[in-house]
């Protein structure tokens, strides 16, 4: 057996008035680095799309592809972090110092490239930090937390990350309005904030966690393989319907674009899009971790894709509709990263050994990855092809589909004790 399981225990209920206090401090401040972090990078995402597409005349298929490469890379890459993160008895830090530094210098460079060729070599540069760092990062926060509670401590994190998601556009909005070289000096205030959380997370965040995370798993004692990951059904299962489901969740960036042309918003108003999904997801993120905990993690993931079904139809149904319909798909895009995101990396590692954690976290996220940069390719191409709402009933087709599927394969997999907690 490689775990002594936490699966089996059953899940504790924490005290109300305890619920922050028992956040680990490791938790806070990787969320602080992320939070920093983030206000740098939707920095540029925020005003990355509308450039490219409408400032250089990228096509739909182009765009795609330069998004798919985007986070396609940082995918392949997180496979490579999660493995020397977790050699040598845990790397954990270092190999996150490495992701968010690299990230950091690239914020640079964007004020030198002026092409697309340059632009999309910085982009893939920035992308191959992001996943040196992610699942180190994944691994330090379930490593540092009991295993009841590691819904909730991802619920955490992802809501100071996306306190950074929500301020980024905000920040962006407001360069643009007061500087002359709009563009440049997003890109220049972006690079300083990076710093700034490179900064933090050196100084505050510790090498190793307390271990706190490791009464729920009992690591073997004969040398672990890459390989056996792969023998783990429950991992196998998660990975898979990761995969599947990544195949037809559309690129945050094209679902802002449908936002924009589908509701007729005002070209200057974009940047302020993605705060609506950050605001959801701020809100939600800790709420849905506690509620992942008690009803299972699975089962909430599941429901996420639910809500972003529900996202896909409201486009689809009320083109050029009033500011309420707007405001309701964003509002469900963030029920749903507030379902999935943190909950599925809990999922994990409540059926991966400590001395693999950094490893299995990649080998979902980087399957996950690698699906939706399929999924930008293919709603690029048929955006191209058909127009944008003829690509959007695809892929909403195609999650009508593949989330039954979903289901049925993870509640097969699930044991009656062991629903509760993964």
């Amino acid at each position: 057996m490689y775990l002594a399981d936490s699966r089996d225990a059953p899940a504790v209920v924490p005290h109300p008035g305890r619920r922050w206090a028992a956040v680990p401090g490791t938790v806070l401040a990787l969320g602080a680095v992320s939070l920093i972090t983030d206000v740098s990078a939707e920095m540029i995402t925020a005003v990355l799309p509308l450039y490219l597409v409408s400032g250089l005349g990228l096509s739909p298929l182009g765009f795609g592809v330069l998004d798919g490469v985007y986070n396609g890379v940082g995918a392949l890459v997180r496979l490579a972090g999660g493995h020397l993160a977790d050699g040598g008895g845990g790397r954990h830090k270092a190999v996150a110092v490495a992701g968010y530094g690299l990230s950091a210098l690239c914020k640079p460079l964007l004020l030198v490239a002026h092409t697309l060729p340059v632009i999309g070599a910085v982009l893939a540069l920035d992308r191959t930090g992001k996943g040196l760092r992610t699942a180190p990062r994944d691994a330090l926060i379930s490593l540092a937390t009991p295993p009841e509670r590691r819904g909730q401590a991802f619920g955490v994190h992802r809501a100071m990350d996306t306190a950074g998601a929500l301020c980024g556009p905000v920040l962006a909005f407001l360069v643009l309005g007061v500087a002359v070289e709009g563009y440049d000096a997003v890109f220049t205030v972006s690079a300083c904030v990076a710093a700034l959380g490179v900064l933090v997370l050196v100084l505050f965040v510790p090498g190793r966690p307390g271990g706190v995370g490791a009464a729920g798993s009992a690591a073997p004692t004969s040398p672990l393989r890459a390989s056996a990951l792969l023998r783990m059904p429950g991992l196998r299962r998660l990975t898979a319907c990761a995969v599947l489901l990544g195949l037809t969740t559309v690129s945050d960036s094209f679902v802002y674009l449908l936002l924009q042309r589908r509701f007729e918003v005002p070209a200057q108003w974009f940047p302020l899009l993605p705060l609506g999904t950050a605001a959801a997801f701020l809100l939600l993120a800790v709420p849905a971790g506690a509620v992942a905990d008690r009803i299972g993690r699975r089962k909430l993931f599941l429901l996420g894709h639910l809500a972003l079904l529900l996202a896909y139809g409201l486009v689809l149904a009320v083109p050029g509709g009033p500011l309420p319909a707007v405001v309701a798909a964003l509002v469900l895009h963030g029920a749903f990263y507030a379902a999935t995101d943190g909950v599925l990396a809990a999922a994990v590692a409540g059926v991966v050994p400590d001395a693999m954690r950094a490893r299995g976290l990649a080998l979902v996220g980087t399957g996950q990855a690698l699906a939706r940069f399929a999924c930008s390719i293919g709603f690029g191409a048929a955006w191209t092809a058909w127009g944008d709402g003829p690509a959007l009933a695809v892929a909403a087709a195609g999650l009508a589909v593949s989330t039954p599927i979903a289901i049925a394969a993870l509640r097969s997999s699930a044991c009656p004790s062991a629903q509760r907690t993964t």
